[in-house]
């Protein structure tokens, strides 16, 4: 059976309820409220499609896990115009897994984790050496997150540091990305036709340095140097000579380049400024993560070695936060899946042709999970643990897209947060949260900062009674 639910207003549908709920301090209040009505898998008609909701944290698992051959990726029509035919957001069965597989195996490489923390910790360091220059002005934090994210990015995307470049894929990526949720329209002058001609700009620039690296490779018969990036990952693989197994098509992968830029624009910021507003609202907890870090620095200080990966992946009370963080904040509220053939799933039935769209908020912020949703407790996580597979704990996806990248956000997260709170005491000023079509503050997150009394970030001194 068809799941109960409304279609509300003729055209609009309940569109207009669905984004009001986005603008206030209770996002899930639309799916809350109809899945009191209805159960926890619904009906409703929203952004111009008829749609099932599922709140249900066994349903999502299910379409999550499902390999193409019930649901396929779908996305609002401004989005896929502005991702190239093979996407890896669009691309499905072996293709998918095969890029997936590839992607995520160079991310959890010792190479690339040992080369990666040290650039992280370059690109925080030199940014937060910048606010020195800013005592007693506002830093808007949502924006300097921004500039450090889409470096590390792009370093690991491609190898291209701090510069020209650099500079140039940022402001035309922050144009590109504006278009992402808009009217599907590709008149000179609108949004779309504004983001795709940003996106023109900047595939020459990866198209040209793709080709060098092409040429390079050809040289060597595909063979030689390390891999260092995705680049060299995707690149590589089109000279693998095994013709039984998919490749991705030597065209896409500037497409595919720009595309993974996302986190490094949205996500991770957000994450980065977010976590600095829970802390800025939560002393007590502050105070614990300070304790944490200073006492990291400490044993780095006095053994004088290098920090690595494990030891910013290894603070137990930091992954905490940054689950919170995670949870509270939920930058990807949900995902949108079309059904290719009639599906029922715990006997709600989701016709062929039919969207699905599994609400990850809805399980972060349902009191039956988590007790007291609303309030930011990173304690609560140490007698769940960090289950990033879990049902009810879905911040990065799930199933065969989850997310590749999910271990290099965190350890981002807790870069940053270890070398802001041994480095800087701060004040946030009042901001407030918005959900749509976004998740960003309001204000950027305005916040002073004055360096901790003691100078040298290695050996600062810090009052915690102060904190």
């Amino acid at each position: 059976m068809i799941p109960k639910g409304s279609s509300g207003w003729p055209i609009v549908g309940e569109t207009l309820d669905f984004i009001a709920s986005g603008y206030s301090s209770r996002p899930v209040r639309f799916m809350e409220k109809r899945a009191a009505l209805y159960g926890k898998v619904f009906r409703t008609h929203i952004l111009g499609k008829a749609i099932i909701v599922s709140t249900d944290p066994e349903v999502n698992k299910v379409v999550l896990h499902n390999h193409g051959n019930a649901f396929v990726p779908h996305y609002p029509k401004s989005i896929s115009e502005l991702l190239g035919k093979y996407s890896i957001l669009h691309i499905n069965g072996p293709l998918q897994k095969r890029v997936h597989a590839l992607i995520g195996g160079f991310l959890r490489s010792p190479q690339f984790k040992a080369q990666i923390t040290r650039d992280i910790e370059r690109s925080v360091r030199h940014a937060l050496s910048s606010w020195m220059e800013k005592e007693n002005h506002p830093i808007y934090l949502q924006e300097e997150s921004k500039k450090i994210a889409f470096e590390v990015m792009v370093r690991t995307l491609m190898s291209v540091g701090p510069g020209e470049d650099l500079n140039f894929l940022s402001r035309e990526f922050e144009e590109y990305s504006k278009g992402l949720i808009s009217l599907p329209i590709k008149l000179p002058g609108t949004r779309l036709y504004k983001s795709l001609k940003a996106k023109g700009r900047m595939l020459k620039v990866v198209r040209s340095i793709i080709e060098q690296r092409k040429m390079a490779m050809e040289e060597k018969d595909g063979k030689g140097s390390i891999i260092k990036d995705v680049v060299d990952v995707l690149l590589r693989d089109t000279f693998q000579s095994d013709e039984t197994q998919p490749r991705l098509p030597l065209d896409s992968i500037s497409e595919n380049i720009i595309e993974m830029m996302i986190p490094g624009e949205e996500s991770v910021p957000t994450a980065l400024t977010l976590a600095v507003k829970f802390l800025s609202d939560s002393p007590v907890v502050l105070a614990r993560l300070v304790e944490e870090n200073m006492e990291l620095m400490r044993q780095k200080a006095e053994l004088g070695d290098e920090y690595n990966w494990i030891d910013y992946v290894s603070l137990p009370f930091t992954q905490n936060v940054i689950s919170e963080t995670l949870r509270m904040a939920n930058i990807v509220n949900a995902v949108w899946r079309e059904a290719v053939k009639d599906v029922t799933i715990k006997g709600h039935l989701i016709p062929r042709g039919w969207c699905v769209l599994t609400s990850f908020s809805s399980l972060h912020m349902d009191e039956a999970n988590y007790e007291n949703p609303y309030e930011f407790n990173p304690c609560r996580w140490e007698k769940t643990g960090t289950t990033v597979n879990s049902n009810t704990f879905t911040p990065f996806g799930g199933g065969q897209r989850l997310c590749p990248g999910l271990e290099l956000s965190r350890l981002e997260i807790a870069i940053f947060l270890h070398h802001l709170v041994t480095t800087y005491r701060w004040v946030a000023e009042d901001d407030d949260i918005t959900y749509f079509p976004f998740v960003r503050m309001k204000r950027k997150l305005p916040i002073t900062i004055t360096p901790i009394v003691g100078g040298h970030p290695l050996k600062p001194h810090i009052d915690l009674d102060n904190y």
